[in-house]
């Protein structure tokens, strides 16, 4: 069977399974997965392992294995790769929110900015978070603050709400550890801490646009500040004048999301120096030692989980009791991330040995579509189809990523994730859950939100592509 009719099926079962029928994200992946194994020829299978240089008794195993084995071993392999990481980002970022270290951290960009400056302040601080914390909570938590100094200025609610998602929403897929640029980067064994740094730039880019274009938009089409069932404007105003002597320091609050990047992005700067280099100085070398030991991703992450703990035992004096919930609500929310990843990574896999790469190579040499693009609008239709970013970024790599794995691309595979992570923000719509909890948390219309939000998000995600077609272009890095 060709593997473009496996794909079109596989789709359909998780894009079918998630809209038509409600389905949870992990069952219609597991579903999909299932389905695209026992439809993949045998001889797929094979071609698919001599091409990944297994040997031809490694094919023929690989090609007789059952189906379940199959989608298991993709699902357990994804799992080994992103879990830990998952499960201490969600503990960093339930840490952040309860010790109050996010609160302190958007005080201090308001304070050092200025309230003139307030929606560059929630911009820079909606990007810092981003890293680490999801972004429904991230909106959740900066959401009262914009409502409070909407209330307080009279003016600007909509240049505030729009302003704490530019940044928010790039984070989430662009920059690990968040789950979809984290799951793109594996499978494209990209290197943690270059996913970190190119994500970072192109992100600060499109969050650039984003803002400007908030501002454009809040002159346009400004909206009054609305009461909402979750909050009154009483209690926004009582959080926004916490006791700010009750918080961690500043330098404290943002240890835990600028210290993986500086230790895996430092392993990656050091191991690009001293590749090929003769003589190394003795500082270098204990330096590179070090960060070659707490570089890696799983160390970096688990140290800055025990300093977001440390600080939340240390500000909010919980029993071992009300400890033990939190993390496991943390635990719980990470745990169901993990699931989903993997289920992707189990239909990604699957995908792979249909030969799926290689076909969809074959149509864009035909037609003369360019990879960056074509990976782009694969993952802006699987996002448009079924709602979820994340979704789309794990299908999307799964589609594509062959091509990377051929070695065919004349860049760095960096530029691929980065293009579908870009093609993840287009067109958001009503079935995106994120769309629901803007619209209801802050009090816009549904027209309201197509008309700001969804021309935003779509606005930044071609920005993202522009940015990265130049950018490979010219840096291409082989």
């Amino acid at each position: 069977m060709d593997p473009l009719w496996i794909l079109l099926i596989g789709m359909a079962v998780v894009v079918g399974g998630i809209l038509a029928f409600r389905l949870h994200a992990f069952i219609a992946l597991m579903a999909g997965a299932l389905l695209v194994a026992a439809l993949t020829p045998a001889a797929s299978i094979e071609k698919f392992a001599l091409e990944g240089k297994k040997s031809p008794a490694e094919a023929k195993k690989l090609a007789q294995t059952s189906i379940g084995e199959r989608v298991a071993r993709e699902f357990g392999d994804t799992a080994g790769k992103i879990g830990i990481l998952i499960a201490m980002a969600a503990i960093i970022g339930k840490c952040l929110l309860d010790s109050g270290a996010a609160d302190k951290i958007i005080r201090s960009f308001l304070r050092a900015l200025g309230e003139k400056r307030a929606a560059l302040a929630f911009t820079t601080t909606g990007f810092t978070l981003g890293i680490p914390v999801f972004f429904d909570t991230v909106f959740y938590l900066m959401i009262p603050l914009g409502k409070a100094l909407a209330a307080r200025t009279k003016q600007n609610y909509l240049l505030y709400v729009l302003t704490i998602i530019t940044g928010t929403t790039m984070a989430h897929s662009l920059v690990p550890p968040t789950p979809g640029p984290l799951f793109v980067g594996e499978k494209l064994n990209i290197n943690i801490g270059a996913m970190m740094l190119g994500g970072i730039a192109v992100g600060l880019v499109t969050a650039g646009f984003g803002y400007f274009f908030a501002h454009w938009v809040n002159r346009r089409h400004p909206i009054p500040l609305r009461e909402t069932a979750d909050v009154s404007l009483a209690e926004l105003e009582s959080l926004s004048q916490r006791d700010e002597r009750e918080l961690p320091p500043f330098w404290l609050a943002l240890a835990p999301i600028l210290l993986p990047v500086i230790l895996i992005g430092g392993d990656a700067v050091f191991v690009s120096l001293l590749k090929g280099a003769e003589s190394i100085p003795a500082w270098m070398s204990s330096l590179a030692f070090f960060f070659n030991k707490l570089g890696d991703k799983n160390i970096a992450l688990i140290i800055s989980a025990v300093i977001a703990l440390g600080t939340l035992i240390r500000y909010r004096k919980l029993a071992s009791e009300d400890l033990r919930k939190a993390m496991e609500s943390a635990l719980a929310s990470g745990g169901l991330i993990i699931l989903i990843t993997s289920a992707g990574g189990a239909f990604g896999g699957v995908l792979q040995q249909t030969g799926i790469g290689g076909r969809i190579e074959e149509i864009a040499r035909q037609y003369h579509i360019a990879v960056l693009p074509l990976a782009f609008f694969v993952t802006a239709l699987i996002r448009a189809a079924q709602g979820s970013a994340t979704v789309a970024m794990i299908t999307a790599v799964g589609i594509v990523g062959g091509m990377a794995a051929q070695g065919q691309l004349g860049f760095h595979p960096i530029y691929l994730a980065l293009a579908i992570g870009c093609g993840s923000k287009p067109f958001p719509w009503m079935n995106d859950s994120g769309f629901w909890v803007i619209c209801k948390m802050s009090g816009l219309t549904e027209k309201e939100m197509l008309r700001t939000f969804s021309v935003m998000l779509t606005l930044m995600g071609f920005v993202g592509l522009a940015v990265t077609l130049l950018l490979a272009k010219f840096f291409p890095f082989v």
